[in-house]
C-alpha cells in the first residue's frame, strides 16, 4: 500500500498516524513535528517516490517524479550527487539522516538513542569536485569533537560510487633508534655513497637506510641530510670538498626542489620510530614500515602535501586504489609550518 504526503514548500508532510509510524519508527525517515506530523526532506521524498512507496500531492494534484526532481534540484545544491549517494546507501540497508547547514557533512547514519557506536558522517563529492586538504583537515577536527567517524562518498560521471573512510592517524613504529659511528659520504649527482663498510652494514641492517652499492651504501638525498643532522655523516664532494648543510641543500634542490619538505616529514616519521623508504614506485613520496622489513611489508604510503594543497579526485582515486591493491594504507602528510597531520584515506565497502 502506497503512503501519501503533502508537498509544503521544500518539505513533504505525512499526517496519517499509521503512515507516520511506518516511515519514522520502522524505516527512520524524516523528522517528527508537533501534532504527530512527519516532515520529509525533498531527498527522502524523491527516494520514496522513485521507489513507489509514496504518492505526493499539492493542493490535491499529484506530483510526478520529474516535477519533484526538478523542484529538488532547484532547492538543494548538488542535488543529483546527494541523491545518488542517499539512494545507494539506503539500498544497502543504511538509514540516513539529512544533515542541516550547521552540521559538518551531508548525511549521518541513523543511530538509536541508546546506541553507543560512534556517530558516522558522510560527505558527498562529484568526481569533478576538487579535494581541498585544508577543508578535509577542518572537517576531521569538527567531527572528532563529536567523537564521530567520517566517510567520503564520491560519485563519478556515470553515477557509480566509491567510498572512503577518512581518519586522522597517529603513526607509530617499533624500531629502536641506533647509535652509529661517524663516517663520510660522497655526494654524487643523484645520491650519496658511503664507502665505509662497517658503517654501511650498520645503517642498512639497523634502520634499513640506503641500498648496497658494491661494498658500500647508496643513500637518497633525504637519508643523507637526515644522517647529517644526526651527526652521523660528513658530506663531501667527489673532489674531497666538505659541504655544509646549506651547501648540500642548494645542490640537492636543483634536482629535488621539495627536499626540505621531505626532510621535515622524514624527521617526524623517524621520531615516531618508523622505517622510511622512497615511495617512487607507488607514486608517493615515502613507503613506511612499522617494523624491520624482514618481518613485515611496508604498511603505509605517505604522500606529502603542504597546507593549501588541492587536487582533482582522479589523482586521489588512483593513489588510494593503488595502495589498496598492494595492501597498504594511503596517507596524506599535511605540513603546516612545524605541524604535521597524517590523514588516511581507505577504500570502504559500506
Amino acid at each position: 500500500m502506497q503512503l501519501s504526503g503533502e508537498l509544503a514548500g521544500s518539505t513533504i508532510l505525512v499526517k496519517k498516524p499509521k503512515e507516520v509510524g511506518r516511515l519514522y519508527t520502522k524505516s527512520h525517515f524524516g523528522t517528527m513535528l508537533s501534532g504527530n506530523i512527519l516532515q520529509l526532506d525533498l531527498l527522502e521524498g524523491v527516494f520514496l517516490l522513485d521507489d513507489q512507496k509514496i504518492r505526493i500531492f499539492q493542493r490535491r494534484r499529484e506530483i510526478r517524479f520529474e516535477e519533484l526532481v526538478i523542484l529538488a534540484s532547484q532547492q538543494i545544491p548538488e542535488f543529483e550527487i546527494k541523491y545518488l549517494v542517499f539512494k545507494d546507501l539506503r539500498n544497502r540497508g543504511h538509514a540516513l539522516q539529512v544533515c542541516k547547514e550547521e552540521k559538518p557533512s551531508t548525511f549521518s547514519l541513523f543511530r538509536e538513542k541508546k546506541d553507543t557506536t560512534p556517530p558516522c558522517f558522510i560527505a558527498t563529492f562529484s568526481e569533478r569536485d576538487i579535494l581541498d586538504i585544508d577543508a578535509v583537515h577542518h572537517l576531521l577536527e569538527v567531527i572528532q569533537k563529536k567523537n564521530g567517524m567520517l566517510w567520503f562518498a564520491l560519485v563519478d560521471e556515470e553515477g557509480d560510487l566509491t567510498y572512503y573512510d577518512v581518519t586522522r592517524i597517529d603513526l607509530k613504529g617499533t624500531v629502536t633508534p641506533h647509535q652509529y659511528p661517524r663516517g663520510t659520504g660522497v655526494l654524487l649527482k643523484n645520491r650519496l655513497i658511503v664507502f665505509d663498510t662497517t658503517l654501511s652494514q650498520e645503517l642498512l641492517q639497523k634502520e634499513f637506510f640506503g641500498k648496497p652499492f658494491g661494498q658500500g651504501l647508496q643513500l637518497s638525498f633525504v637519508e643523507a641530510l637526515y644522517l647529517l643532522d644526526q651527526k652521523v655523516l660528513t658530506i663531501k664532494t667527489n673532489t674531497e670538498k666538505t659541504l655544509s648543510k646549506d651547501q648540500c641543500i642548494q645542490l640537492m634542490q636543483k634536482l629535488q626542489p621539495d627536499i626540505l619538505l621531505r626532510l621535515n616529514v622524514f624527521h617526524d616519521l623517524k621520531q615516531r620510530r618508523l622505517l622510511v623508504k622512497t615511495g617512487f614506485k607507488f607514486g608517493t613520496h615515502f613507503r613506511v614500515y612499522t617494523q624491520q622489513p624482514d618481518t613485515t611489508h611496508a604498511e603505509y604510503l605517505v604522500h606529502i602535501v603542504e597546507k593549501g594543497f588541492t587536487s582533482i579526485w582522479a589523482e586521489i582515486s588512483r593513489g588510494v586504489r593503488l595502495a589498496h591493491s598492494v595492501n597498504k594504507d594511503f596517507i596524506f602528510a599535511r605540513v603546516d609550518g612545524d605541524s604535521i597531520q597524517y590523514i588516511k584515506l581507505g577504500r570502504l565497502r559500506p
